[in-house]
């Protein structure tokens, strides 16, 4: 039996920083689902479906086979069967992903593709509603977060050190409302699940967070 490992959270966190870091020491599977959306929304591209034909995108899903498979350490997505991590990472595609997972078809064909991976391989998967929704049996779920500030500063200082002119104010004020947005939108909002373990970072090292959710699994899985 596959273990799985559920990680969610708000924005800024350092979500996906901590699952790729803690499934390399585990050597689970981490799930990118953004990738995975991305690649769906290749998919489309390659088949010329405007991104606003939701009846047409909806029923192009029934034809998309998407997994994630690891070669020498890295991560490889496939697209009915064929290689795409060269194509994905493309901006029109990014684009295209943005548009396409608003349709409820994509989301739910996309969510039987990350169960059927976690049920047949050990994988971390992070998001907004892995434990509450994706994987509800999950054996470990933590709900990681921080401060609106800490996230805040994290963002300034990565913004700062790209050289990008930016104010530490405005970036409070948007972490704020997309927490909102988050917690209260109508499909799948952002909540800690009953049975994950709340991880607060804010006062923690990446290491220290990584250190602290392999307890737990070690836990809960030894």
């Amino acid at each position: 039996m596959s273990i799985n490992i559920a990680v969610d959270g708000p924005a800024g966190a350092g979500k996906s920083t901590i699952a790729k870091k803690l499934a390399k020491e585990l050597a689970f599977v981490y799930v990118d689902t953004g990738a995975m959306y991305r690649a769906m929304a290749l998919y489309f591209l390659n088949q010329k479906i405007a991104s606003d034909d939701e009846a047409a995108i909806s029923a192009a899903c029934a034809d998309v086979e998407i997994t994630i498979r690891y070669e020498n350490g890295e991560q490889q997505v496939l697209l009915n069967g064929e290689n795409v991590n060269g194509q994905i990472r493309r901006e029109e595609v990014g684009n295209m992903a943005s548009a396409t997972s608003v349709y409820p078809e994509v989301r739910k064909k996309l969510v039987e593709l990350q169960k059927a991976l976690a049920a047949k391989t050990d994988v971390i998967m992070d998001g907004r509603d892995i434990g509450t929704c994706v994987l509800p049996d999950a054996q470990v779920k933590i709900y990681l977060t921080a401060s609106v500030e800490t996230r805040a500063k994290r963002r300034f200082d990565e913004l700062q050190e790209k050289g990008a002119d930016c104010n530490l104010e405005e970036i409070k004020a948007d972490i704020a409302d997309r927490d909102y947005r988050d917690m209260h939108r109508e499909i799948s909002p952002l909540k800690q699940a009953d049975d994950a373990v709340l991880v607060d970072s804010s006062e923690m090292t990446i290491d220290e967070v990584v250190t602290a959710i392999r307890k737990i699994y070690e836990e809960k899985c030894r």
